[in-house]
């Protein structure tokens, strides 16, 4: 959570403004404190996170301090995860590990995109173990389509941004004056702008983007990252193999090129998914690319051409930093979750647990 000194000042009080307690494994913001007595730390207070997380988080820590954040804004990081903890599988807010399993055809088709990957990779493999292919070559297109593989799964057991009961409206739009706000009459629970229904999940999904069949599973703030990767990895695995197949047996005429019955077979069969795959995954690029320069999803841009309203939207283009995170460009690349500068703006609302959290953080570093 962060506040600029501009939307802090209606809150002040006459000792002037509210602080945070810094992060210990951001030396630059920690820097920021260093003349105060009074900041108490509580990084190690409530913290849940398994040790990998916290091990990782403070390795990354030079990385999340980056140079293009609010210099006016002061950073403090929520450590304690009101996720549940039962080890049950489902979409309800009981569940500790998001599974869909009330799109059967969804399954399927996830199932199916692994089946597909890993037959590339087999008929890849295949040709480098005839000596029809350099075993870099190989492994390159193996580690590309391990990516993909990790990214899908990523995006098909990643919460994307359910809505809990306890949602409540950002503080933001109390300061503002907005007293009246969206409720979903099947949740029956606070509905954020962007955000929408979905009824095979059963939930409210935050900045939900549409339901995808072959991830079975909503993309919402969540997960969007995880699916925009999936999207360039496949993409790139899929150009990657058609260029080595375009090499070494479609444009080959030496007597090395000689392929058996069975490579044949595979080739073409390969080929023929490849394209068919290169064209939708394109499609798809194209309409996610779209969505992050007009700040419109697929769902609320398919009503707004139904109801005939299309570019009569305030949408803004949505930040990069509110789709990968801010833990450094590195971590852009790789299918691990992202750290936002804000989640409440990211994801439309706020709980009253962190809040309390906030407001006792606050009482402690202001006596």
């Amino acid at each position: 959570m962060v506040y600029s000194e501009e939307e802090a000042n209606p809150l002040l009080a006459s000792s002037g403004p509210r602080r945070r307690a810094p992060v210990p494994q951001h030396p630059p913001m920690q820097n920021q404190f260093a003349s105060s007595t009074r900041v108490e730390d509580f990084s190690k207070k409530d913290d849940r996170r398994p040790l990998i997380h916290r091990f990782c988080t403070t390795c990354t820590g030079y990385a999340c301090a980056r140079p293009e954040l609010d210099n006016k804004a002061i950073y403090y990081e929520d450590t304690l995860n009101d996720e549940p903890w039962d080890c049950t599988f489902g979409t309800s807010s009981e569940d500790g590990i998001w599974v869909n399993f009330g799109d059967q055809v969804g399954t399927c088709m996830g199932s199916l995109v692994w089946i597909l990957i890993i037959y590339s990779v087999f008929t890849i493999s295949l040709l480098a173990h005839n000596q029809k292919l350099p075993n870099g070559i190989a492994m390159m297109h193996g580690t590309i389509c391990g990516l993909a593989l990790a990214c899908h799964a990523k995006t098909t057991f990643t919460d994307p941004g359910s809505i809990p009961q306890e949602a409540v409206p950002r503080e933001a739009l109390m300061r503002k004056g907005i007293t009246t706000h969206a409720m979903c009459s099947h949740c029956q629970t606070y509905k954020p702008p962007l955000s929408h229904h979905c009824r095979i999940c059963n939930r409210c999904i935050s900045r939900m983007d549409h339901h995808c069949p072959w991830m079975n599973n909503c993309v919402g703030a969540y997960n969007f990252k995880h699916f925009i990767l999936f999207l360039c990895y496949t993409w790139i695995g899929c150009a990657f193999a058609l260029i080595i197949f375009s090499l070494n047996y479609f444009l080959c005429n030496s007597e090395d090129c000689a392929f058996d019955v069975i490579l044949v077979q595979l080739v073409r069969f390969m080929t023929v998914i490849l394209i068919a795959t290169l064209l939708f995954v394109s499609s798809m690029i194209m309409n996610v690319t779209y969505g992050i320069m007009t700040g419109v999803g697929t769902i609320d841009r398919l009503k707004n051409k139904a109801y005939n309203i299309s570019g009569e939207g305030e949408e803004a283009p949505l930040k990069l930093k509110d789709i990968f995170g801010i833990q450094g460009y590195w971590t852009w690349i790789l299918p691990i979750d992202p750290v936002f500068e804000d989640y409440d703006l990211v994801l439309g609302y706020s709980i009253p647990q962190r809040l309390m959290r906030e407001i006792k953080r606050e009482g402690n570093i202001n006596v």
